[in-house]
């Protein structure tokens, strides 16, 4: 079990994540290489200015008014090192460093199902998703969802008519904002009895760009996702396809081919995803889940904190920029291009990345910003 953490340290943190261009992967190699956020920080401009640029942290000031927000609004700090930090999610590529939370961790310690689905979804497939949950819920599951309109609200509301507070709302906001407005209640109601998810500090409004990285989360937290009903490239694919690189079970309610919000769960059972009918199909595929998956979607990718990081602050850097350009490179490959070291070459590219010159993006791969 880790060491509790000294104020400084968590102020340190939450400073460093909040910096500009450190997101889970370069957070990770930071604490890797200097062992705390404290000596990460203090490192910071030095190694922005081997990457080409100046560099200046997150004021403190900001990160200070964040704290007094987060504890105005009842919540409280979960970062990845803590005891109850969900452990599936910590398993799962680019996992959020810290996390706010209200409510009980413990409900992600239950055996977690997904269940998402459209925003307009039908009546038919509104009262599948309640009737989902609440029988899921029963049987010991913990129903995680997305607090949105249509299938994400039936899947919260039929978890909590189980009476036993088992559901998980993970919201693209900060803690302390509702949204959409209609479901303040309901949002205020997964707090009180399940558990609240953000990753974006507080009074952060919903933007579109949030909603994926909200789909990790939610992908992250389950063993299986179950999509009720879905239009093609719809948010909801895009949580069964991160579910299915980590290496989870993904599971779709067939619909008729005549209703387009139905095309999307006909897809993915087309490309692999186990055809699911009664809440029993779920219970039976996820209870004892041992993560091997009878979908056939991608093989797992490493989560952040199982990938290699900077842990050996000898190690100098190579020059891998000259190997990038905009199109996306797997790290792997940019190892054994180089010719240097796993260690080195993650260095030079967290030089690039403080310094805004190197973007990340799924699958463990990188390239040059635009």
């Amino acid at each position: 079990m880790s060491e509790p953490l000294s104020r400084d340290e968590a102020f340190a943190r939450i400073r460093l994540l909040r910096s500009p261009n450190i997101g889970p992967v370069s957070y990770a190699h930071l604490l890797g290489r200097f062992g705390t956020a404290i000596a990460a920080l203090e490192a910071l401009p030095d190694i922005a200015g081997r990457g080409g640029k100046t560099y200046q942290a997150a004021p403190e000031e900001r990160i200070t008014a964040e704290i007094s927000a987060v504890r105005k609004a009842g919540a409280r700090y979960l970062f990845h090192d803590s005891p109850d930090y969900p452990a599936l999610l910590a398993q799962s590529e680019g996992a959020p460093p810290i996390l706010t939370v209200r409510g009980d961790p413990a409900r992600a310690a239950r055996p977690c199902v997904a269940i998402v689905g459209a925003r307009n979804a039908s009546g038919a497939a509104v009262k599948l998703a309640r009737d989902f949950s609440l029988a899921l819920a029963e049987a010991g599951f913990t129903i995680v969802s997305g607090l949105a309109r249509g299938i994400d609200g039936a899947a919260h509301g039929g978890a909590l008519a189980a009476g036993n507070g088992a559901t998980i709302g993970v919201i693209a906001s900060g803690i302390d904002i509702a949204y959409p407005l209609e479901h303040a209640d309901l949002q205020e109601r997964v707090a009180r009895e399940g558990l609240l998810i953000a990753e974006q500090p507080p009074r952060t409004e919903p933007l579109a760009r949030h909603f994926p990285t909200r789909n990790r989360i939610i992908a992250g937290l389950a063993a299986g996702t179950v999509v009720v009903e879905a239009a093609p490239r719809s948010g909801s694919l895009i949580t069964a396809r991160l579910a299915g690189e980590f290496g989870r079970e993904v599971m779709a309610i067939p619909g008729s081919p005549l209703d387009t919000r139905s095309h999307g769960c006909n897809q993915l059972i087309r490309d692999g995803a186990v055809l699911v009918q009664r809440p029993e199909d779920v219970a039976e595929l996820l209870s004892g889940f041992d993560g091997t998956p009878r979908s056939s979607f991608r093989e797992p990718q490493p989560g952040w904190i199982t990938a290699p990081v900077l842990s050996q602050p000898d190690d100098g850097p190579c020059d891998v920029a000259k190997l990038l350009t905009l199109a996306p490179i797997g790290v792997d490959e940019l190892i054994r291009q180089s010719g240097g070291s796993a260690s080195a070459v993650q260095l030079s590219l967290l030089e690039l990345e403080i310094a805004g010159r190197l973007m990340r993006h799924a699958g463990g791969r990188v390239s040059l910003s635009a």
